[in-house]
Parts: structure tokens; C-alpha cells; sequence
């Protein structure tokens, strides 16, 4: 039985200028890989309404969930909800229980609601909150697709809200081993080891240092026996140079 499938859409110009690095894809592959969801695609889009629509509707279509990072905040260029709306059909407006959540966490901080801060009280209808314990300001859910903020910090705990909610799978084991060999000498052996381990993913990371070339292997597999028995093999084939 195959793993639940993912994909994620990073929104922003920030992004695609080269002025912020996104960490969010690392950290959400990282806690997909942990309970069984293959995450199989990842996209950049700027904040363009009609990019983040032609997107969310693609990648919603083509995997069971989908993850947005980005453009829900109070600003004008913030697109991220009214985009995903119109994904979906629906309207949008501020909601009730939205604004609830953010007039109590102002309160708590002896501050108001502005009309700049409802902005992000605007939730598509048929919508469910995300919760958002670092700021406040909900994410939400929209069928299989799941809309949250940009910022690493609030990004992983909206994380950590939603994927209790999710069904997962199998979990993907991996073992490293370090060959002190060039990509070119292992290639051939290579090969042959994943020719007979179809089931298995094998890759292949050359590095340099100190001047001579190494590769990382990595194996991995969702069945930890197989994957210890082509660690085995492999070892076996290239073990460690003399000292």
C-alpha cells in the first residue's frame, strides 16, 4: 500500500529574489518523512493571485495534501487567502471565529484590532482554523490543502497542529555510508546494487575534500531489513581504505 502524498507551495517575492531563504520545505519534509507522507513536489510562486490559483488547483488535483508557506500576514501584498478562495470557489470575509482568537490575543497584549490586523481574520467560508500558539493568526484548511504563514517559527506550529489530523504511512528509513571514492569508480557497482534492490531508493552525493573525492550513498527504504542488507552489501564492496 503506497504512502499519502504531498506537495508544497511557497508564496513570495522574498523568496524567489533571493532576500529571504526559505526553511520551511526542510522542516516539512523532514515531519512528513517521520509519520509516512511522501512529500513529492515543492514550487515557488510569486504573489501573483493568478500563479498561487493555477497552483493550488495543480498540485491539489495531483497529491492527497497540499502545503502553502507564506502571504497571510496584514499587508497588502498577502494575497495567500483570497487566492486560495478563489482556488476553491469560495467567498471570503473576516470570520467571526477568527476574530475572536486575534481580539484575544491583542488583549492579552494590551493592544487593539486595528483594521490592518483583521486582515488576517479574513478566512475563506467552509474553512477550518489552523491553530497559531506562537502569534495567534490562524492558518486553515481547505479540503486537502494547508494554508499557513511564512515565518519558520509560526510555519512549524501550524505543522504541528495539522498533521495530527492527517493519516500517514509507512516511515522512510535511510543509512549513509561514506565511500572514498570518486561518483565515477562507484557507479558501475552502484548500479548492480539497485538493479537488485528495485524496492529500495538509492542515491549517490560526491564530495570534495582535502582534495580528494569522496561519495556519500544513501539507502533508503521503508523496510528496515532490506535496507540493512544493501547497507551490507554495499560495505562489503568498498570497504574502508588503509590508514
Amino acid at each position: 500500500m503506497r504512502n499519502p502524498t504531498a506537495a508544497m507551495l511557497v508564496i513570495g517575492d522574498e523568496i524567489l529574489s533571493g532576500r529571504t531563504r526559505d526553511a520551511n520545505m526542510h522542516y516539512l519534509a523532514g515531519e512528513l518523512t517521520a509519520i509516512g507522507i511522501d512529500l513529492m513536489e515543492v514550487r515557488v510562486v510569486s504573489d501573483v493571485t493568478n500563479s498561487i490559483v493555477t497552483a493550488v488547483n495543480d498540485l491539489r488535483a495531483s497529491y492527497d495534501n497540499v502545503f502553502t508557506s507564506g502571504g497571510i500576514g496584514p499587508t497588502h501584498d498577502d494575497i495567500t487567502a483570497d487566492a486560495i478562495a478563489q482556488a476553491f470557489e469560495l467567498s471570503i470575509d473576516v470570520r467571526d471565529d477568527a476574530r475572536a482568537i486575534l481580539e484575544a490575543r491583542y488583549r492579552d497584549m494590551g493592544a487593539e484590532v486595528n483594521k490592518t490586523r483583521l486582515r488576517m481574520a479574513r478566512i475563506p467560508d467552509t474553512a477550518v482554523l489552523i491553530d497559531n500558539p506562537v502569534s495567534g493568526a490562524p492558518g486553515f484548511s481547505v479540503k486537502n490543502v494547508h494554508v499557513m504563514a511564512g515565518v519558520p517559527t509560526i510555519f512549524q506550529a501550524m505543522v504541528a497542529s495539522v498533521l495530527p489530523t492527517l493519516t500517514g504511512g509507512t516511515p522512510l528509513l535511510s543509512q549513509t555510508l561514506r565511500i572514498d571514492h570518486g561518483e565515477g569508480r562507484v557507479a558501475g557497482p552502484l548500479a548492480k546494487l539497485a538493479g537488485d534492490f528495485p524496492d529500495l531508493s538509492i542515491g549517490s552525493y560526491p564530495f570534495q575534500q582535502n582534495g580528494a573525492y569522496g561519495t556519500n550513498i544513501v539507502i533508503r527504504g521503508q523496510d528496515g531489513p532490506r535496507v540493512d542488507q544493501a547497507m551490507t552489501i554495499l560495505a562489503g564492496l568498498f570497504p574502508p581504505k588503509a590508514a
